[in-house]
């Protein structure tokens, strides 16, 4: 599946950046942490990330920008430090709920489908989302996933039930180690588990939380044949088999949307880790907070969703959209408002408008290198956003500059490389 264009990033003199490297907040050990790179002789340092993609209906909503906006960001620093990111994002192209949606719609599942993964290339290309090396079908990686199952079955970390159905499970105890992802005890895992995709009363299984590793072939679904019986891949299995195959057994950044922590994640690791016999399968488990609108969770079930695609057809700077994302931390659960993007908007503005005016050189300086050690600190982009706004009330103000003795050149320059770092860094347009 071809991904999209990927977007200008210009280059950041070093000279301008701080000695801070990326650290980030990790689910399992609950610690900000600096996000380690692994080395490879032929291209020096790499970190590998895997961000869960979509579930190709309703699919530019603000909760997705939100996540793979941060997730942006993450790439963003990581590049800047030299790193070079092996970044790879599923969609899951068939599942339930598309399947739902498009009977509801009267449309073929399959149409419904590209049209969304479609329109969420076009969002992300607009908001400037610097692209996954690989953006990989569920469909696209059935052998993967039937291999994987089959290695778990062997190892006897899955099973298979008896019945009309015989579909596969991963057992929840094949590896000693899981929940050291969510830190959730056996009653919240059972809640979460069967709110979120979970079917803990499924015949059959030999424990509630077992999760599903392949659907047996149902009458009016796709199916693929297997060795184990015709069917389609779990959800959780299809990132770890994903992951796996384009990253490996072990890599940086496993993230997404904080209501991914469980189930999903914590299985989709659990199955990787039985898979490769491994303690662990991501250095970091990264995950975003929850967009809210009115008070509520902004999502698919609720109906109360905004679209970032509706705002830019209304002609809302995408430049706006990320900066009324960056106006709360990504890990909290913040609301989304007409306020916010009121306030982003005003705020692009005046940047946009101080950046046309002279400046400092020191001042220039000083405000990049201030930037990128605050989003080094785990993504501060509150902070970011107060640091630049002093940057540009002193521009505004045009006696601040009194006596600057850099000459007309150099502050052209500076000016320009002003422009060049929040655009690489932030992926926000000083110059639209």
């Amino acid at each position: 599946m071809h991904s999209w264009s990927r977007p200008s990033l210009p280059e950041i003199s070093p000279a301008l950046l701080s000695d801070q490297q990326l650290s980030l907040y990790d689910s399992a050990s609950q610690t900000v942490r600096e996000v380690k790179a692994f080395n490879d002789d032929a291209a020096g340092a790499v970190a590998g990330m895997y961000v869960c993609g979509i579930t190709p209906y309703d699919a530019t909503h603000l909760g997705h920008a939100a996540t793979y906006v941060t997730f942006d960001l993450v790439y963003r620093m990581l590049l800047a430090q030299g790193v070079r990111v092996e970044y790879v994002q599923n969609v899951t192209d068939v599942d339930d709920p598309l399947f739902e949606r498009a009977e509801r719609d009267g449309v073929d599942w399959r149409e419904l489908g590209s049209s969304q993964i479609q329109v969420f290339r076009d969002v992300m290309e607009q908001l400037s989302v610097l692209p996954p090396v690989a953006f990989v079908g569920a469909m696209e990686s059935v052998d993967e996933v039937i291999d994987m199952v089959q290695t778990l079955l062997d190892k006897g970390a899955a099973y298979q039930v008896e019945g009309e159905y015989p579909d596969v499970y991963a057992k929840v105890d094949a590896t000693k180690q899981f929940g050291y992802e969510s830190h959730y005890d056996r009653p919240t895992m059972e809640a979460l588990f069967a709110e979120r995709g979970g079917d803990p009363d499924r015949q059959g299984k030999q424990d509630p939380l077992d999760a599903l590793l392949w659907r047996a072939a149902r009458p009016g679904e796709p199916s693929w044949e297997a060795p184990f019986g015709a069917g389609r891949p779990g959800w959780h299995v299809e990132c770890s088999a994903i992951a796996m195959n384009r990253i490996g057994s072990v890599f940086s950044i496993q993230g997404g949307g904080s209501d991914l922590m469980f189930p999903h994640h914590e299985f989709s690791a659990a199955h990787a880790e039985a898979c490769y016999g491994i303690d662990r399968m991501a250095g970091h488990y990264v995950h975003a907070g929850m967009i809210g609108l009115d008070g509520e969770k902004m999502s698919k079930s609720l109906g109360n969703l905004v679209f970032a695609s509706k705002l830019i057809e209304q002609g809302v700077d995408p430049s706006a959209i990320r900066l009324g994302l960056y106006a709360s931390h990504y890990r909290d659960d913040r609301e989304w408002s007409t306020e916010i993007l009121d306030a982003a908007i005003e705020r692009l503005q005046r940047w946009r408008e101080a950046f046309k005016l002279p400046g400092s050189v020191q001042r220039d300086r000083a405000m990049v290198r201030g930037v990128h050690a605050t989003l080094a600190n785990d993504l501060d982009t509150p902070r970011v956003l107060f640091l630049i706004d002093q940057w540009a009330d002193a521009r505004l103000e045009q006696s601040a500059y009194a006596g600057d003795a850099a000459d007309a050149a150099a502050l052209s320059e500076s000016s320009e490389q002003v422009a060049h770092a929040i655009e690489a860094l932030l992926g926000v347009r000083l110059v639209p």
